[in-house]
């Protein structure tokens, strides 16, 4: 029995050093991971290609093993200049979403490895940029074409770095600017038509003024002028009301009314310090005349 379990513990002890092997890419396992695949190479050829994750078998010693990430992978490229359509000038910096999709042609397209891969992936990328800014506006670039931008690129380079066993899954630009010389140019044409804009502006608002400012000054002669028109009609009832009254009360008693209007002369005419030479007979003392015929001797 002791001999028995010996030779289990063995046998259990050998499989997980042989399992250890196989992650390590020794011993005659082939384990894949989800996020790996292998090329099993005989005499540098490939022998077995493995993209699922699983358990298999090889000839240990006499095979080599080549692992490749098989996740996405992502590459930030330099900033590059590139012109538009309408002759502007762009700095564009991007970055590149991309995955091994057939190890076999990558090995042999890329011996020396990732970094020889993401060399000519930076150099198809930025080719294929230049060439889909260069079909566009400026316009259409910055702001109302950028994702058609975006997918057309990566359209682009996903074809032209298929045969090379890559794929690119996506180009996305980070940042668009302008150099600096052509940035201070553009600032100062925006800062040349925001000031036209703003004497236009300027200049309608002053004339608007004006027409408003005119048209209320012929408004408030309208208005004095009727206002005027109606108090002098007004005055005119109330005097034409007041020389009726008048004529009434004359027509009633013209003796009262005429001692009234020559008592007001009077009082009108003779102040505390007033001297007149008039000459007895005058008609201006009719009144006392009267009275002192009225009284008697």
């Amino acid at each position: 029995m002791r001999r028995l379990i010996f030779i289990c513990l063995v046998t259990v002890a050998a499989f997980a050093g042989l399992v250890w092997l196989g992650n390590i890419d020794r011993g005659p396992f082939l384990i894949t991971r989800e996020d790996q695949q292998k090329i099993v190479l005989l005499f540098g050829k490939p022998l077995l290609v493995r993209t699922e994750p699983g358990l298999a078998l090889r000839l240990p010693f006499v095979t080599d093993v080549l692992t490749y990430d098989k996740r996405r992978l992502y590459l930030s490229t330099e900033p590059i200049t590139a012109q538009t359509r309408d002759q502007e000038l762009l700095v564009i910096d991007n970055y590149v979403i991309w995955r091994i999709e057939d190890p076999v042609q990558y090995r042999s397209s890329f011996p020396l490895g990732r970094s020889a891969a993401e060399a000519q992936i930076n150099q198809v990328v930025n080719n294929d940029l230049r060439e889909v800014i260069g079909q566009r506006t400026f316009s259409e670039v910055v702001t109302t074409s950028r994702v058609e931008v975006m997918q057309a690129i990566t359209r682009k380079s996903d074809e032209n770095l298929r045969a090379s066993g890559i794929r690119i899954e996506d180009v996305r630009i980070n940042r668009t600017e302008l150099p600096a010389p052509t940035e201070e140019n553009v600032y100062a044409r925006m800062r040349t038509e925001r000031e036209r804009l703003a004497r236009k502006e300027r200049a309608e608002g002053e004339q608007e003024g004006r027409t408003i400012r005119a048209q209320a000054d012929r408004e408030s002669q309208v208005i004095v002028a009727e206002a005027k028109r109606d108090a002098e009609i007004e005055r005119g009832q109330g005097d034409a009301e007041a020389t009726r009254i008048f004529a009434e009360a004359y027509s009633a008693d013209p003796e009262f009314y005429g001692f009234v209007r020559g008592l007001e002369a009077y009082r009108k005419g003779i102040g505390p310090r007033t001297t007149l030479v008039l000459s007895p007979s005058s008609e201006f003392f009719r009144l006392l005349d009267s009275a002192k015929e009225a009284k008697g001797p």
